[in-house]
């Protein structure tokens, strides 16, 4: 059935499943449907009642969400006089704060960042986490480094996953064990092609933690992901129908994730300019070269 990105938005806000997975091809219109989606919240907070137009800062935020405007708050100082300095400066925000300078998630993004790259790449954060400038460990007294764009958007996304790993658990909490309540109105989490400069071994990592992250969040967030990368799809398709993993010392838990609380689909732009969301069977992985 042809409908509009907006309409398309509402069908996923409108979904009972706490998690689902959309497949297209790049061109298909995903950045856009993560931007409607968001702009249809934010519309519907003002023809609501109208309480948290006026909340401060973090608590006032519906939906995190992950796409290519994540990646522009993050820009480039080249000192061009110079050619020596160069930098990444952060655009100020409420969540690059509260994940750096209120929770001191640095070294953790650090971590993320060289365990995706695979690099001896240390990047240095300044002291009032504006910007953010990349030196080769080992390198001695050598000028910053300008990283690759594939380095950049790892760093960007290992921002946001430190950023949601701390969102998960604080509200995986007890209401009154939190440190705060600045996430108690979050309801959704879009994530948009997170794995386009990664290698097989690396985006096959990076699926499996970011699915067992999902499934073991119990503060009620519904999550939204699309790609366009066939294998990050298979494998988020095949960890979203497993119930969540446990260790030999974990205690015995009944599991808050269970497989049939994932659906997938396929998003197809039409050639009249109209959009295709297609529910494909959840049991069966997701197969490139039959859809071709």
């Amino acid at each position: 059935m042809s409908q509009t990105l907006r309409e398309i938005a509402q069908q996923l806000k409108d979904a009972s499943k706490k998690v689902q997975l959309i497949y297209a091809f790049n061109g298909s219109g995903k950045t856009r449907l993560s931007r409607e989606f968001k702009e249809l919240l934010e519309s519907e907070i003002t023809q609501g009642d109208g309480n948290d137009e006026d909340a401060p800062g973090l608590s006032s935020k519906h939906i995190l969400y992950y796409n290519a405007f994540t990646e522009d708050l993050f820009y480039w100082d080249n000192d061009l006089n110079d050619d020596e300095y160069r930098k990444l400066k952060i655009h100020p925000n409420a969540f690059t704060k509260w994940v750096l300078e209120d929770q001191g998630q640095a070294p953790t993004i650090i971590d993320h960042f060289q365990r995706l790259t695979n690099s001896n790449i240390e990047p240095i954060f300044s002291a009032d986490f504006s910007e953010i400038t990349f030196v080769i460990r080992g390198d001695g007294q050598g000028s910053p480094i300008k990283i690759s764009k594939g380095e950049e958007s790892n760093l960007v996304w290992s921002v946001f996953y430190s950023l949601l790993d701390l969102i998960i658990e604080e509200l995986s909490s007890p209401e009154d064990d939190r440190s705060t309540d600045d996430f108690d109105s979050l309801k959704y989490v879009f994530i948009d092609d997170p794995v386009s400069s990664l290698d097989e071994n690396h985006l096959i990592e990076l699926a499996v933690t970011l699915a067992k992250l999902v499934k073991s969040s119990s503060a009620g967030l519904k999550f939204i992901i699309t790609t366009h990368n066939p294998l990050f799809y298979n494998v988020l398709s095949n960890e979203f129908n497993n119930k969540l993993s446990k260790g030999p010392n974990e205690e015995t838990i009944e599991w808050i994730y269970k497989p049939g609380e994932s659906e997938k689909s396929r998003l197809d732009k039409n050639a009249d300019g109209s959009f295709s969301l297609t529910v494909l069977d959840r049991k069966t992985p997701f197969s490139y070269h039959l859809l071709l």
